[in-house]
């Protein structure tokens, strides 16, 4: 290869990501009559979308991150201070940069030049362009779910104005362009049976098809169900019912070949805890993709902030309390409360599905080896990034083995999960509750059985699981969606998933309008006056201490919040509006006005 292409190669993923904007000349477009001539520059190219196309496993104080602090932006955990798109509190100049859409514009370039390369039609091409179309239906997911319709662009635009106003597609067409590039994916993309290679392969595009599917559906039935102004008018109940097949099928195509397992290494009470924070999971029987890190030259900082159960965050009640009994009924009524009241009765796993005490911290766990420390009672109240918000602090993604620096930024090692075997059965379970629950319960009951099974669960039954308490807000739903919606929410708890289950299920309403985060019961409980407290903690919220309780003074149970102040009445999610997020007011300028600005903005 000629020095002037190794060099171009290397140089076009920073040159291509300057501008987002519709209205700007392509920047950076390689000065060589055959970009992309060999597969070795293809690749290179490519690496970029492996650090921007993925999630990436970090956390920083006040519970930011995208895996292990994502859930702050839903009702399973929250930050010090109240999430504003939840408190209805976004405004129009909290709008963002679409700058996905430089990325789309830098695979758009590739895709438009694949010709040039003289390996055209092999393996390695063929596994390089699948990966491309992979990406390019990432990015263009990643927008969808913010901001709904957006103009769908498949070559980079030349600097005519008349190309570059484009007016916004619909939300089908939109979800049908992101499947049929993820099905030119799985056509190209070669077969692994490990995640060893930490690169995209057909199963991945699999899974992110039935992702798309699952959520295209389910959004447009709850929001047609609700008559608002977010779903797709010009929709059919047929069209519903193919993407939900669309999200079965793709699922199940993962699950015929028999290659991926739910991980059991670690026995029933350390498997699923054990998944989230070894470093290396190329072998992995679950883990079908992942991004490694070595604590050193590439690493995280979430040992740092959840090593001694702080992090800026919490783990609400809500969703401690969705978790089952280990013989499978709703934890509710007065069982409920009195485990409460002995701070971590309700967490142990001879109650409780024990994936929730391989969640959250239970008494007596260690989680510096280098301390012998552990959190009991919670660190509630305490300052800077070991504040924890709920008495509730998370254990799952915390290498409690790590040897190496705990207090250092970037210094872990905990790995970023892009997908596993078990979103693909949950998937699948969710997708067949939709189409017809009853005529599939066999099938539902079979595809959740392996999660069930590493824990020690028992399967799961309908009628048993079906949770009707006044204050539970799916109580009205059919008890098959019911029960796999729960599955999902357990199963992938504080992974980033929360928010946008809610958003496709139009649950706000439900679940958060007029709602408030809370923790661990105090006033009641055994934590009021436990001697950690005394003399430093003052959880008067007169005082306005860091410590919030709910009710007022006198009460004979208060639960550890967050502070109220401003928001007497919960959560405020306006649902008229909040569903999706502002466009920029430039954006709809420099389309001259074919950009209509979301609903409610």
């Amino acid at each position: 290869m000629k020095l002037k292409h190794i060099l171009l190669a290397l140089s076009a993923p920073l040159l291509l990501t300057g501008c987002f904007d519709l209205d700007k000349e392509p920047e950076g477009v390689l000065s060589t009559a055959r970009p992309f001539a060999s597969t070795g520059e293809m690749q290179n190219y490519i690496a970029q979308f492996y650090e921007t196309g993925v999630r990436t496993n970090n956390i920083g104080a006040g519970g930011g991150g995208d895996i292990a602090g994502a859930d702050v932006n839903s009702d399973n955990m929250v930050g010090s201070a109240p999430n504003t798109r939840l408190s209805g509190q976004l405004v129009l100049g909290d709008a963002s940069k679409l700058d996905a859409y430089t990325r789309i514009r830098n695979v758009n370039f590739l895709l438009n030049n694949l010709d040039n390369c003289s390996q055209k039609g092999t393996t390695g091409w063929n596994q390089l362009v699948g990966e491309a179309y992979y990406f390019r239906a990432w990015y263009y997911f990643t927008l969808f779910k913010s901001y709904g319709p957006i103009a769908w662009i498949d070559k980079p635009l030349d600097p005519d104005m008349e190309q570059m106003n484009l007016p916004r597609d619909s939300r089908t067409v939109v979800a049908d362009h992101i499947l049929a590039d993820l099905d030119e994916a799985i056509a190209l993309l070669g077969e692994k049976n490990n995640s060893s290679s930490m690169r995209v392969h057909r199963d991945v595009a699999r899974w992110l098809k039935s992702e798309v599917a699952l959520f295209e559906g389910t959004w447009e039935k709850y929001h047609k169900a609700e008559g608002d102004a977010f779903y797709d008018k010009s929709v059919t109940d047929a069209k519903i019912q193919n993407y939900l097949q669309q999200a079965a099928d793709a699922a199940k195509q993962v699950m015929d070949r028999g290659v991926w397992q739910i991980s059991t290494d670690g026995g029933t009470n350390d498997a699923y805890r054990k998944m989230f924070a070894q470093s290396n999971l190329g072998s992995n029987t679950e883990v079908m993709w992942y991004k490694r890190y070595d604590g050193d030259q590439i690493g995280n900082s979430v040992n740092r902030y959840l090593n001694e159960g702080g992090g800026g965050l919490g783990i609400t009640a809500s969703l401690v309390d969705d978790y089952l009994t280990i013989d499978g009924r709703p934890f509710v009524g007065d069982e409920k409360l009195a485990a409460k009241k002995v701070w971590g009765d309700e967490l142990q796993p001879t109650l409780r599905d024990p994936r929730l005490a391989q969640t959250v911290v239970t008494p007596g766990v260690v989680l510096r080896n280098d301390r012998g420390g552990y959190v009991l009672p919670p660190l509630v109240g305490t300052s800077a990034y070991n504040y924890n918000t709920t008495g509730y602090s998370m254990l799952k993604y915390v290498q409690t083995d790590w040897t190496g620096s705990l207090d250092a930024e970037n210094k872990g090692a905990t790995p970023a999960i892009q997908c596993r075997y078990a979103d693909v059965l949950l998937n699948y379970a969710e997708a067949l509750a939709e189409l017809d629950g009853a005529k599939n319960a066999a099938a539902i009951i079979a595809a959740v059985q392996p999660l069930r099974d590493r824990v020690g669960m028992p399967a799961m039954d309908f009628d048993r699981e079906y949770n009707q308490s006044a204050d539970y807000g799916f109580r009205t739903l059919d008890k098959y969606i019911q029960a796999v919606r729960r599955e999902r929410r357990v199963e992938t708890a504080c992974e980033g998933r929360r928010l946008a289950d809610i958003l496709r299920w139009a649950a706000a309403d439900e679940l958060i309008v007029g709602q408030w985060p809370q923790g661990a019961l105090f006033t009641g409980s055994n934590l009021e006056g436990n001697d950690f407290y005394a003399g430093g903690l003052i959880y008067d919220q007169a005082e306005k201490n860091n410590l919030f309780l709910t009710g007022q003074p006198g009460d004979a149970l208060r639960y550890v919040t967050i502070s109220r102040a401003g928001y007497p009445n919960g959560w405020q999610f306006n649902v008229n509006r909040d569903y999706l997020l502002p466009i920029q007011t430039r954006m709809l300028t420099i389309t001259n006005g074919l950009w209509e600005q979301n609903p409610g903005w």
